[in-house]
């Protein structure tokens, strides 16, 4: 007997969608197998010179967990995209980690308008970001986890520093053109009036990204530290514009003893390209150096020129801010005994992790992290000679107490479960 052309086309669609549930749970399955880990850092563009250097240590760590037998008995998997230095594909790229590839946690951003960029996407989607460099402050997000510096850690203390040890009175604040530096410098300059410092003694400027011709700029310095005052420069500057604008100051002759130049965004990474040697004594401020010896460091940087196979390539302070938000992260997953973000999140908070130079790191309920803070000199091997540094850790402030509308601010996840309770109107923002 002949089958009916409708029966069979019945038959057809029904065999079609059965082997399509047999191969979406066959997905389902093989998904898994292992636990996805977003890496979100720019590999091209003008960042690339520094976040390149942060997807190499994030794919060491997760080599290194699978060699202690990955996670919750399974295998981490890397999932690595290429933002490429553009601020709306950071978002788009993002979104694809997350309901594409089904990460459990993104390790990413460098400059603070990425991580604006990609705050909705790991807010509607309910994902986890750790947040491993230097930044405003200003900001505590449910789904955020910020292991680099806020003000407090760094900022602050640098200008602290300058004004104690090198008697500063007039200071420049050079920044790139964006939110973390107009931030930053409005923190400072606040802090700065607040201490005394006449307007008249601060000068500010701001260039875009890649900028290459500070020829004007630093003769412009050089003659605003003409003034009689001791000057310093407060350089926000990011990316590969540094790389010119620390040859132009060699080329002026802008001398340390002179006009010390303290960084925020130039580390051992963006010094491997400069002739340091006109460069020796300006100063960064960081929560790291690979300088410090300690067993911790000295473990680290074998470990790390081992995996990169270059015994040239240097380490910095953002890889150590992954090196610790991967351990968090790693502990905080066991404890909750899941990859559930919901679950992770409330775990993180409490979390403990050794740090790179000798201390352990806190998980704060303001989703930043206790760090130390140290001021380097640049050595002419473009390594850091340490001068000065805290003489505890320094637990990471979301709001800052020098700007109206920001020192009334608390960040809270754990009891108030808010990232800007008003302490004044006792209601969250």
């Amino acid at each position: 007997m002949r089958m009916s052309l409708t029966r069979r086309m019945a038959l057809r669609a029904a065999g079609a969608l059965f082997g399509g549930a047999l191969a979406v749970g066959s997905f389902g399955a093989q998904a898994q197998e292992t636990i996805k880990v977003g890496v979100l850092h720019s590999l091209s563009g003008t960042m690339a010179i520094s976040e390149t250097t942060l997807k190499d240590v994030m794919l060491m760590l997760i080599e290194e967990q699978n060699k202690k037998g990955g996670l919750l008995g399974k295998k981490l998997e890397a999932v690595v995209v290429d933002p490429a230095s553009n601020w709306p594909l950071f978002a788009e790229k993002a979104r694809e980690l997350i309901a594409k590839d089904k990460v459990a946690a993104t390790f990413g951003c460098w400059t603070s308008v990425s991580r604006k960029s990609v705050l909705p996407v790991f807010k509607e989607l309910n994902s986890i970001l750790f947040y491993p460099v230097q930044y405003e402050g200003e900001e505590s997000e449910r789904n955020v986890f910020y292991t680099g510096a806020a003000p407090n850690q760094q900022a602050i203390p640098a200008v602290d520093y300058l004004m104690k040890e090198e008697k500063v009175q007039r200071w420049v604040l050079a920044g790139t053109d964006y939110v973390y530096p107009r931030t930053t410098n409005k923190i400072l300059e606040a802090y700065l009036k607040a201490k005394g410092v006449a307007p008249e003694d601060i000068m500010i400027n701001y260039t875009p990204f890649g900028h290459s011709d500070w020829q004007t700029i630093v003769s412009d310095i050089k003659k605003f530290g003409s003034a009689g005052k001791k000057t310093a420069v407060v350089s926000t500057i990011n990316g590969d514009a540094n790389v010119p604008f620390y040859k132009e100051l060699g080329n002026q002759g802008v001398a340390a003893k002179d006009i010390p130049v303290v960084a925020f965004s130039v580390g051992e990474e963006e010094l491997a390209g400069v002739d340091t040697k006109p460069l020796l004594g300006h100063l960064a401020a960081w929560n790291y150096f690979q300088s410090i010896k300690t067993p911790e460091n000295d473990a680290f940087i074998a470990k790390w020129k081992a995996f990169t196979k270059n015994p040239k390539r240097v380490t910095n302070d953002p890889m150590e801010a992954h090196v610790v938000g991967f351990q968090m992260w790693v502990k905080a997953v066991e404890k909750a005994g899941t990859t559930d973000a919901d679950k992770v999140i409330d775990a993180l908070p409490g979390i403990e992790a050794p740090n790179l130079t000798g201390g352990v790191s806190k998980m704060l309920p303001n989703h930043h992290i206790t760090k130390p803070v140290f001021i380097g000199e640049i050595k002419g091997d473009g390594q850091f000679d340490v001068v000065w540094k805290t003489k505890d850790l320094v637990p990471g402030d979301a709001w800052t107490d020098f700007l109206p509308g920001s020192r009334e601010l608390e960040a809270d996840w754990v009891t108030l479960k808010c990232g800007n309770y008003n302490t004044v109107t006792k209601k969250c923002g």
